[in-house]
């Protein structure tokens, strides 16, 4: 039996990074038999937010990162460095202890110095953002001193990566810009649960969802709109997300579009509003790899999608299972929409294929890449 040991800060927040781990574990431990060991610094005491087996063993080092979150500028170095000091000393005392075969890292603090632990085990780092937006700031909220910090984590970041047994990446179009690393390798994000309604694409609703954020470009598709319910009038956008989304109903009415959008917060029922829409937009600027984009194909959604860094390019055919749009281009990507309401049969066609090509990304496709390299490790 293979010991598998994950470093990560926590489990309590619902989070991509979170629910994407919990099903890896979960997976490795229900079904392929592994010993799975998942090693936290953060949330002790809170239980984790997605459903864990009772097979995964939860190891709490309480080095309390989070601390630094209501601190000061110089206050946080210097309690920063004596909890770095801390959590080294720990996890090198657990996995001396555990002595796993392998240890996957998600390329938090343990980066810095998990290479020097002399465990025995390999060492994995995956990747859960793309290279151009490691460490990075957002457009809006960036500086001279902002980039120069993000240039300099870069920097650290590939001296430690070189010396990881594998580093693994959401999409081949990340992996390729890993230039001066030559042990880089491809596995995608798997759908946890696939989901058992599907759309009729009858109803004149089209959907989005995600966390109100830059990122997620909710501000390009309300200007989208705009242009397309001035010809479709009959039609609706609802929007689902976590966070603060008052920037977004402020704009809806800037736009007068109002009456046609709907800006809903985050819900536990997805996949039950994917199936009550006929067209899924994914409006991001930027992104790790696009599980919303996903998991609306599997809901039998056809799909627009700015072609934005990384992930929509891989997992969209244009002009088979979804439409690609040039990232940012807000007229396209309405031209798009609009080309899809009123195209009710080929918006049928690209929903079929939209279904079909989730498959490929099912929880037994993706971790048996992971079992794979494990076992070639």
């Amino acid at each position: 039996m293979k010991r598998i040991a994950y470093c990560t800060p926590s489990l309590y927040i619902a989070g991509g990074i979170e629910r994407v781990l919990t099903t890896k574990m979960n997976y490795l431990a229900d079904v392929a038999g592994y010993d799975v060991w998942v090693i936290l610094t953060d949330g002790k005491d809170k239980k984790p937010y997605f459903d864990l087996s009772d097979k995964v063993h939860i190891i709490n080092l309480d080095v309390n990162f989070e601390a630094l979150w209501n601190l000061g500028f110089l206050r946080k170095i210097a309690v920063y460095l004596r909890k770095q000091r801390l959590y080294k000393r720990r996890l090198n005392d657990t996995l001396l202890k555990i002595k796993p075969d392998i240890t996957v890292s998600t390329l938090r603090r343990e980066i810095n110095f998990i290479t020097t632990i002399k465990d025995g085990s390999k060492k994995i780092g995956e990747m859960h953002v793309n290279r151009s937006n490691y460490r990075n700031f957002e457009a809006n909220d960036s500086n001279i001193v902002k980039k120069l910090f993000a240039k300099v984590w870069m920097h650290n970041l590939i001296r430690k990566l070189k010396k990881m047994d594998k580093f693994v990446v959401l999409t081949d179009e990340d992996r390729i810009s890993w230039v001066e690393l030559d042990n880089v390798v491809t596995i995608p994000n798997p759908i946890n649960v696939f989901p058992t309604v599907e759309s009729s694409l009858n109803n004149k609703k089209v959907i989005a969802a995600g966390r109100y954020c830059y990122e997620k470009g909710f501000d390009l598709l309300l200007h989208a709109w705009a242009i397309v319910c001035d010809k479709h009038r009959d039609w609706h956008l609802d929007i689902y997300g976590a966070g603060n989304n008052k920037e977004y109903l402020d704009m809806s009415k800037r736009l007068n579009i109002g009456n046609s959008v709907c800006i809903n917060s985050a819900t536990d029922k997805l996949y039950d509003k994917y199936a009550d829409a006929s067209i899924f937009v994914f409006s991001s600027r930027f992104e790790g790899f696009g599980m919303a984009l996903l998991e609306a194909m599997a809901t039998k959604l056809a799909v627009v999608s700015f072609a934005c860094p990384c992930g929509p390019k891989e997992i969209v055919s244009d002009g088979n299972d979804g439409l690609l749009v040039t990232n940012g281009d807000v007229q396209e990507m309405a031209d798009k929409i609009c080309y899809l309401i009123e195209h009710e049969d080929q918006r049928k066609i690209m929903a079929d294929n939209a279904k079909e090509k989730a498959k490929l990304y099912s929880v037994d496709n993706i971790m048996q890449r992971w079992i794979d390299l494990f076992e070639r490790l």
